[in-house]
């Protein structure tokens, strides 16, 4: 009784006066935060740096001796169970790319303070207690890393990856924050910046409507359309103007031209789509609340759908990146360094699904007898580097609808968060060059393809190392799996807290994250569901309930590498 009174008394004050405790902040964001999403319909509706905005209200009450700290991990942990219950009726389109329908809703915590000092504090440390308690797939958890932050509060971040949440994602603060103010935003603000969704990135408070993109890029679909002389050999329909027929090309340099010329007239395509799409929503959907919550909507008297955010910047979409990688090396070295395979051939045995004898030592060869992105191999890793670059000149050529009409920016860069697109995008995707089957899955994210990378983690994150990380503002998602006996020992745990340190510190990594279960657990969790009903895997930029996926989708990660220290 005495707990329904006091909240009641609490719903009666906030949000519409100013919090003074703990609990009515907690309260208040609760409640903003359901509301913004009722009003959207939306997701990646995130929570921003809940460390940093509540721990006044947490230190005053703390001292104070209103409030303890079981106390405020119970109400931590009850946001997380509330976060959980929101969901919304999508599309199937929507759903298959979105397994276990995730809402995307992301806690950042951690990173540094406008002057550049370690942001972490108590409250850091209890929100992930609350999270590793709740053990639930939603909310997203998101570190912010940077130099300064303490083999203490990492141990405490491993401790939370241990239990198989595939949480917290690392996010690299030596790479964004640089990467934000290069574009225009301040110093203060780009420090200030918190994941929104699954890697996307953000100033809370002051961006546009939505921070990545609304179309996806299927990049092994586009070179087997490029091969075809602009004909998606699927529809039989003409999308790209022709560069030729691969059949007929003499040297790898007239695919990578013609990859060149068609992958930029899609990223021009992919624009006229999104911005018909935002005209539309600015017209209907106007976001009163969120436009009134966000810097500068009122000053302007524009909604952020009119262009009244102090920032607005989004991200292209981009999948299947590492079956681009790999293709490109076999067409390079197969077809065209050591002519084992003609183009005719390779074509023909594409299109057939690699059926039939000659079609299976044509898939072997394209298998086995070619460097894979993912193991530290420059003779592939370059040529991803060379493809990917079109994508990111290009797209930084392109407005959205809100340029010019006041935020800063208003501009397109380039992200690879794929969601768990890949495995929908696979679908409609005839066999590729990399040796892989038609209507499988594709590669997610930026993570190199399902057990193409044997040669250890370090070698991974060599490979993820040669891109241009720091023009990719829109986020790199990289997706690591380990077995759960791998971090049983402290030893093990400074291993990994050591090979992190390296990726983001010098290799300038953009972010990881890992999925911290055995291929045996998954594959009895598909036999007995009813057993396994609190599994939680890291699907894409976000975690899921295992049972809750598509067999299709359990598959692909089943099929992912088990990555050793």
């Amino acid at each position: 009784k005495n707990e329904r009174l006091k909240l009641a008394q609490i719903l009666e004050k906030v949000p519409y006066e100013p919090a003074t405790t703990f609990y009515e902040a907690i309260q208040s964001v609760w409640l903003v935060h359901l509301v913004l999403q009722i009003e959207s319909n939306g997701h990646s509706v995130s929570y921003g740096r809940l460390d940093q905005y509540l721990y006044p209200f947490y230190q005053h009450d703390i001292e104070n001796g209103t409030i303890n700290i079981e106390q405020v991990t119970e109400l931590l942990t009850n946001l997380c169970l509330k976060t959980l219950t929101i969901n919304k009726i999508r599309s199937w389109a929507h759903t298959e790319f979105s397994a276990g329908s995730p809402l995307y809703q992301n806690i950042t915590i951690g990173g540094q303070t406008p002057d550049g000092k370690d942001a972490v504090n108590p409250l850091s440390y209890l929100i992930l207690r609350a999270i590793a308690q709740a053990h639930l797939p939603q909310p997203n958890l998101t570190v912010r890393y940077h130099k300064g932050l303490s083999d203490k509060f990492m141990l405490e971040c491993v401790a939370v990856i241990k239990q198989g949440l595939g949480m917290p994602a690392f996010n690299n603060d030596e790479i964004i924050i640089p990467s934000f103010i290069q574009r225009g935003v301040k110093k203060e603000d780009a420090y200030n910046y918190s994941a929104i969704g699954c890697v996307e990135t953000a100033v809370p408070g002051k961006w546009g409507y939505r921070c990545t993109g609304m179309s996806f890029i299927n990049f092994p679909r586009t070179l087997l359309i490029v091969m075809n002389n602009g004909v998606d050999p699927e529809s039989g329909k003409r999308v790209l103007p022709g560069y030729g027929d691969f059949t007929a090309m003499e040297s790898y340099a007239e695919l990578t031209t013609a990859w060149d010329k068609s992958l930029r007239e899609i990223a021009r395509q992919s624009v006229i789509i999104e911005n018909s799409c935002d005209l539309t929503l600015e017209q209907g959907y106007p976001d009163i609340l969120c436009s009134t919550l966000t810097d500068d909507c009122i000053g302007r008297g524009k909604t952020i759908k009119e262009g009244g955010a102090v920032y607005d910047f989004i991200s292209g979409l981009q999948v299947g990146i590492a079956n681009l990688a790999d293709s490109l090396a076999a067409i390079k070295k197969l077809v065209f360094d050591e002519h084992k395979i003609t183009p005719t051939e390779l074509w023909t045995a594409l299109q057939n699904d690699f059926a039939g004898t000659e079609g299976e030592r044509i898939q072997q060869m394209l298998l086995n007898d070619v460097p894979k992105y993912g193991n530290d191999d420059d003779y592939v890793d370059n040529l991803i580097v060379a493809a990917y670059q079109p994508y990111i000149d290009e797209i930084a050529k392109y407005k959205n609808t809100r340029y010019g009409r006041g935020p800063i920016g208003g501009l397109r860069y380039a992200g690879t968060s794929s969601i768990s697109a890949n495995v929908g995008q696979g679908h409609s995707t005839l066999a590729t060059p990399d040796g892989r089957n038609a209507r499988t899955p594709l590669a997610e994210g930026y993570s190199p393809e399902h057990a193409m990378d044997i040669d250890g983690p370090t070698a991974v994150f060599k490979s993820f190392s040669k891109l241009s990380t720091g023009d990719i503002t829109g986020g790199v998602l990289l997706n690591q799996k380990m077995s759960p006996q791998i971090l049983r020992s402290k030893e093990s745990c400074l291993k990994l807290i050591a090979l992190l340190r390296t990726f983001f510190n010098r290799l300038h990594g953009y972010h990881v994250q890992y999925n911290i279960v055995s291929r045996d657990t998954l594959i009895a969790a598909q036999k007995k569901p009813a057993d396994y009903r609190d599994l939680i895997v890291r699907v894409a930029g976000y975690s899921a309930f295992f049972v809750g996926l598509s067999k299709e989708t359990q598959d692909d990660i089943i099929a992912r590498t088990e990555q050793s220290l």
